[in-house]
């Protein structure tokens, strides 16, 4: 069992990798926010389309993936309404905060049943384990990045946006932790987190990521939409 706990924390220290190259990639003009948004936009829809949707519906039923869906959007609306207390975004940079926090809340939804994912992978399969930890290693990544890019642009140290993304990236290994213990658990009950998940990101990119991508440069905003969705589909054919 350790062994495979800890080649899911290798698959989630994918979102830390990605949080360092933005990170350390210096200070964003308004042009490359719009890029790095647009881009956050597309990696995350295309997650929820080609990833998210389909294996819910594959573990569980159009009712239970519906519900869960709902369930996300729902959980996230809550969210946004408290985080805006707190982060106001008529004040400067709040906004960036606020959104950067939500995409934190969506990956780690997301990251959970990815981590179960490979418990069952293992349990189903010897060889489809190591393959479902590769696959979502690299997929995590680009995630790391959309996470980290509204949080440096609101202000937040270089030292908290690691520390929040080094916590995403626990969530994997969790997740494969209590799949391990909980290997024959009900399909639905995968089927449900999946599509909560992709509920959660589907708030965030229709609310937060694409209404602000285009604020400052429209044709960056889509061209980075266009290269986030294009990057995991490429990623999905690969691997």
């Amino acid at each position: 069992m350790g062994g495979i706990v800890v080649l899911g924390l290798i698959a989630g220290f994918g979102t830390f990798l990605g949080a360092i190259l933005v990170t350390f990639c210096g200070h964003l003009r308004p042009r490359s926010i719009s890029l790095l948004l647009g881009f956050a936009a597309g990696v995350m829809s295309s997650v929820i389309v080609f990833d998210l949707i389909p294996s819910s519906l594959n573990y569980g039923s159009f009712f239970f993936t519906l519900a869960g869906f709902l369930g996300g959007i729902g959980l996230m609306f809550i969210l946004d309404m408290g985080l805006n207390i707190l982060y106001p975004t008529s004040l400067k940079g709040r906004g960036y905060l606020r959104m950067g926090y939500l995409i934190a809340t969506g990956i780690a939804l997301h990251d959970l049943p990815e981590g179960l994912a490979i418990a069952a992978g293992f349990a189903a399969a010897e060889k489809l384990g190591p393959i479902l930890v590769f696959a979502i290693g690299v997929h995590n990544i680009p995630e790391g990045m959309v996470c980290a890019a509204p949080l440096r642009v609101g202000g937040l140290g270089s030292a908290r946006v690691l520390l929040i993304n080094g916590l995403i990236s626990l969530v994997t290994p969790l997740g494969v932790f209590i799949g391990l213990l909980l290997v024959k658990t009900s399909p639905l009950f995968i089927s449900l987190l999946l599509s909560f998940a992709a509920g959660a990101m589907t708030y965030i990119v229709l609310h937060d990521l694409a209404p602000e991508s285009r604020r400052n440069s429209r044709f960056l905003a889509y061209l980075g939409m266009l290269s986030g969705l294009l990057l995991i589909l490429g990623l999905n054919i690969i691997v």
